[in-house]
This record gives C-alpha cells, structure tokens and sequence, in this order.
C-alpha cells in the first residue's frame, strides 16, 4: 500500500472519529438539557402549588427560579452543540499528501 493512501485512510479515521466524538458530546448534552427540564418543570409545578396555598411571594420566586433555570440549560445546550459542531466541521475530512 502506498504512502499517500495510508496516509489519506488515516486522515479519513480520525474525521471519523472527531465526528463520533461531536455526536457523543451533543447526544450528553441533549441528556443534560432534558434532565434540567424535569427539574425546572417539577420546581415550576412546587411553584404553582406554593402560589395555590397561599405562599404567592415564595412561589414566585420558585417559579421564576425554574424558568432561569430551563433558560440557561438551553444556552448550555446551545453552547456545547455549536462546540462540537464546530469542531466537526473544521477538521479536516480528508488529507491531501504533498506530491513527490
């Protein structure tokens, strides 16, 4: 086998790798931006029930807690994905050997 194609059958491993990687990176933070929407909305549901009981200075505060708490997860969500889409998409997909 020839250098070059070695060498271009290596370059083609590690996009795949880099690429496998981004898609781990984004499947983790799918898991963490779904898990912190169950606990803002179970916090918000605390909330609501704080607001029903009569506690409605306290069950805001929670309420508007939750709601920053889900805003931030999508930013986080945001951030890491456009990271490893990044990543992904400015490493090379293939490698072209120097002639001679």
């Amino acid at each position: 086998m020839k250098a070059a194609n070695v060498q271009l059958a290596a370059a083609g491993r590690a996009y795949l790798s880099v690429a496998q990687s981004a898609a781990i990176a984004i499947q983790d933070a799918t898991d963490y931006l779904r898990s912190m929407n169950t606990i803002s909305s179970t916090a918000a549901g605390i909330g609501i029930a704080m607001v029903i009981a009569g506690e409605t200075q306290n069950g805001a505060k929670v309420i508007s807690t939750a709601a920053a708490l889900a805003t931030a997860s999508v930013t986080q969500f945001s951030a890491i994905s456009g990271a490893a889409v990044a990543v992904a998409s400015s490493f090379p997909q293939c490698f072209t050997p120097k002639a001679g």
